[in-house]
């Protein structure tokens, strides 16, 4: 009598869940697609190095998860957010980010996304995130969490901070500055001429109601020292 094999599990997951990594790193995102494809409920079927073909690829792959960074070439991470919800696309966007998150999780909660880790968090930790956002659920840092309760639920009280009062843009030309990068360099960094920054400088200048460029460097570098 011959002994037959055991039949081997080859049903394939229709559990699966697609992801769209968008980060300017070549190498990032190659390790990023590695660890995630590495897990049996997730696999990896796009990436984009900015937002101009990242908004053309998500919206052409319909993935489930768009794993965005916030600092790309041209547009940022938080224009494209607000770029996929006004057009009404419902997948679902977790932000990974070098920047520190009390910086910007309420600016990118507020464009749309639903989470917010930062790169310098482990793989497990990542795939946590994804996991809850992929649930519906929002994923923040523990020690974020209580303050974003506390701005969405309506009980923080309204804050005079007036860098608070800067456009996604304008807030990263500030920090750009305040981290002592020239306007030359800025313009190379977000792919835009000398003149578009300087415009961005000057209207800085006006809502933080400060009078030269040498005041607004300094306010800029005292600020992101006050960060750290």
């Amino acid at each position: 009598m011959v002994q037959q094999e055991p039949a081997l599990d080859t049903e394939p997951c229709t559990d699966t869940k697609t992801i769209f990594i968008v980060d300017d790193h070549p190498i990032m995102r190659q390790g990023l697609a590695v660890l995630i494809n590495h897990e049996k409920d997730l696999t990896v079927c796009g990436e984009a190095e900015d937002a101009a073909h990242a908004l053309d690829g998500i919206l052409a792959s319909q993935p489930d998860l768009a794993l965005i960074d916030i600092s790309l070439p041209g547009k940022n991470g938080l224009e494209l957010i607000k770029d996929l919800r006004a057009m009404d696309s419902e997948v679902s966007i977790l932000v990974h980010s070098m920047h520190d998150e009390s910086l910007y999780v309420e600016r990118v909660l507020r464009a749309g996304a639903q989470g917010y880790i930062t790169k310098d968090e482990g793989g497990s930790k990542l795939m946590e995130a994804i996991r809850k956002v992929l649930a519906g659920e929002i994923y923040v840092s523990a020690e974020m969490s209580g303050k974003i309760i506390e701005i969405f639920s309506g009980r923080r009280a309204s804050s005079t901070n007036p860098v608070e009062a800067l456009t996604d843009r304008q807030f990263e030309v500030f920090q750009m500055i305040g981290n002592g990068q020239s306007t030359r360099d800025i313009a190379e960094t977000l792919h835009v001429s000398i003149k578009t920054v300087d415009a961005h400088r000057d209207h800085i200048k006006k809502k933080l109601n400060l009078r030269s460029g040498t005041e607004l460097v300094r306010f800029a570098v005292r600020w992101v020292e006050s960060q750290n």
